[in-house]
């Protein structure tokens, strides 16, 4: 009876197996190369993975996928193939390579799992590769070909190879082309081949370019009697220069077993304690040996003496050094592709520096924007009143805290942007006129009180931020529309925030040469500038065009302060980071003119990106710097690129 309840089991445990589709399609395919999956190797495997993606089968993935995870087992009475998971030492849970249908629990006493080696799942994964390459979904293959850049292999060349005539998407046909002129270079066989794919590259500005090609013109400085003559030798070397030292290229002819070795200072030092004798070394009191000189003296005695090995002098290892050449090689197997590589990365190194410049250029510009912006206010007060105010900076706080509070109430960036621009030009207007009307009124044509009393108004007006707001850093959010960067190559991009800003200088620009050359307030401010008598005599109100004027100037700063603070943290001493650049901005403009100003700023913003590139580890040297040259140049040209006439001119 037990006999009987345990073939009944046995019975029931193997009807699953027998439930499989032994005649599905991917079967047959698996049936028709099981020799070579039963026995995978990496030299005859690949016949197999090559029928199953041939087959152009849905299930053909999956059982790649399966069979690359070792969840692929093989009945070894049938023959069939299973997919299976274990239950336990004894048992395994078997699914149909078809469909995957429940086939149930089975003893895997018949069964034996199919564990691939390392290059066999390598060859299979570009098996898979070929799946996802030609999947309908254009977003498939491009993540497929994402995968293939970050982490190449070998067997990823074929698979593209094969995949390549039959794609359509442009974009794609780029990319995959890129990618196999890369593993062509990296893993082709044929040296031929390995060059047309370097050309391909020729003034290619792309980083994975330049990591491929580095690699193959790697050098090693080699020795010998002469300079051989042939493709693998790049240069001459001569011992003492920047590439090879006399130390290094002395260490070369040692190892190379063409001269001596130097005897190390421990063993000098050895050989002369060995020889102390009452207090003396070769004649010489121990207490005098506190120099190599010295020592290198009493060493050089007792060689002659014969009581030490003889070490080389410095005109010994000069005289080696010059018996012998010194050359660089490649270090590769093949030096044809080693020039190719050379030549096609001298052509990318220069499109790199003439990219850096036009880069180098573009943040300059966007650079001398910002300070554009910050010192058009202050060119206007300064020019027009010959008012030093050391609080210009405060006002650009005041508008990037205006932006900050509008955003408090309104959520949408977009619109609170637009809010903000012309509140903050009202607060800070109305706060210049205040300002005016309170201090600088009572101070004309006493600059020293001027500086010293908007210095204190500056002080002030930092305090009353940090009460309000405190002393962390407040953040003023740009439109989702701005984020990011146009990238125009790999080297060569600005960031959207700064376009904008470029823009709205521009904007801003132009609006204060309508206002100076289209308005009545222009023209009265023009005239009050050049000759304030006259102006008064004409009917003009000086007053009160010094009042709007300072005003005016005013806003426009806390504009600017709108416009910083979308890429600069919000702070009370915000300002403070732009008053020196935008007092330098006016003086080498020229005090009082907008041309100028511009100018100004261009000649700031390229100065001082200029220097931060030459010296990028110190942002302090950079400023210094700066300040230092624009002293000596208002020495050359005290009023600046464009002199104004009137008040400002003879202030």
């Amino acid at each position: 009876m037990q006999r009987l309840l345990a073939f009944l089991v046995c019975l029931g445990l193997a009807l699953p197996a027998a439930a499989q589709n032994a005649d599905a399609p991917i079967q047959q395919v698996l049936q028709a190369h099981g020799e070579l999956i039963a026995k995978a190797s990496r030299r005859t495997i690949q016949t197999a993975i090559d029928g199953l993606t041939a087959s152009g089968l849905p299930a053909a993935q999956n059982v790649l996928q399966r069979w690359q995870d070792k969840e692929m087992w093989q009945d070894e009475e049938t023959g069939l193939f299973v997919f299976a998971t274990e239950i336990d030492r004894d048992t395994i849970h078997i699914f149909d390579v078809a469909d995957g249908a429940d086939l149930g629990e089975v003893p895997d006493d018949t069964y034996k799992q199919l564990k691939p080696n390392s290059g066999v799942r390598g060859l299979i994964a570009a098996g898979l590769v070929r799946f996802q390459l030609t999947d309908p979904d254009p977003a498939v293959r491009l993540t497929a070909l994402n995968a293939i850049a970050r982490d190449p292999d070998e067997t990823h060349l074929p698979a593209l190879r094969d995949v390549q005539a039959a794609e359509a998407d442009p974009d794609l046909v780029a990319q995959m082309t890129r990618l196999e002129r890369l593993l062509t270079i990296e893993f082709g066989s044929d040296e031929a081949e390995k060059v047309q794919a370097i050309s391909y590259f020729d003034g290619d500005l792309g980083v994975d370019a330049r990591a491929v090609l580095n690699p193959l013109v790697a050098t090693r400085i080699e020795v010998g009697e002469a300079i051989p003559i042939g493709p693998e030798v790049v240069r001459p070397v001569t011992p003492g220069d920047d590439t090879l030292s006399k130390e290094d290229a002395y260490d070369l002819l040692v190892r190379a077993d063409l001269a001596p070795p130097l005897i190390p200072q421990n063993e000098v030092r050895e050989a002369l304690i060995r020889n102390i004798d009452a207090g003396m070394v070769a004649g010489v009191q121990v207490a005098t040996l506190d120099t190599d000189q010295a020592r290198s003296a009493a060493f050089a005695t007792l060689v002659s003496e014969g009581l030490a090995e003889p070490a080389a002098t410095a005109q010994d290892i000069d005289t080696a050094l010059a018996a012998y050449q010194f050359f660089e090689v490649f270090a590769g197997p093949s030096p044809t592709v080693a020039r190719a590589a050379q030549e096609v990365l001298t052509g990318i190194e220069t499109s790199v520096a003439l990219n850096q410049t036009a880069d180098l250029a573009l943040d300059a510009i966007s650079l001398a924007s910002i300070y554009f912006l910050a010192a058009i206010g202050l060119a206007i007060t300064f020019g027009v009143m010959g008012v030093i105010n050391m609080a210009h900076g405060e006002f650009i706080m005041m508008g990037a805290y205006t932006g900050y509070v509008v955003q408090l109430f309104v959520p949408d960036h977009t619109l609170s942007i637009l809010l903000a621009i012309p509140l903050a030009f009202m607060v800070t207007f109305a706060a210049g006129v205040a300002m005016e009307r309170l201090v600088i009124r009572w101070l004309y044509h006493r600059p020293l009180e001027t500086l010293l009393a908007t210095f204190g108004v500056s002080i002030a007006l930092q305090q009353l931020a940090k009460n309000i707001f405190g002393t962390q850093a407040r953040p003023l959010t740009a439109p989702g529309w701005l984020d990011g960067s146009m990238v125009i190559n790999d080297i060569v991009s600005i960031s959207y925030i700064r376009i904008a800003i470029l823009i709205l200088a521009l904007i801003f620009l132009a609006l204060f040469l309508f206002v100076m050359n289209r308005t009545r307030l222009g023209l009265e401010v023009r005239a009050v500038t050049q000759n304030p008598r006259m102006a008064a005599s004409m009917g003009i109100n000086p007053d009160r065009i010094n009042m709007l004027t300072f005003g005016f100037g005013s806003g426009i700063a806390g504009i600017a302060g709108v416009a910083i603070g979308l890429y600069a943290k919000v702070t009370s001493e915000m300002g403070s980071d732009y008053i020196v650049q935008s007092f330098m901005t006016v003086v080498v403009g020229g005090v009082g003119n907008i041309w100028g100003t511009l100018l100004g700023a261009a000649m700031v913003g390229s100065m001082q990106k200029g220097i931060e590139f030459l010296n990028p580890s110190n942002t302090l040297a950079a400023q210094t710097y700066m300040i230092l040259f624009i002293i000596l140049f208002i020495q050359f040209r005290p009023k600046g690129i464009i002199a104004l006439k009137g008040r400002a001119a003879e202030a």
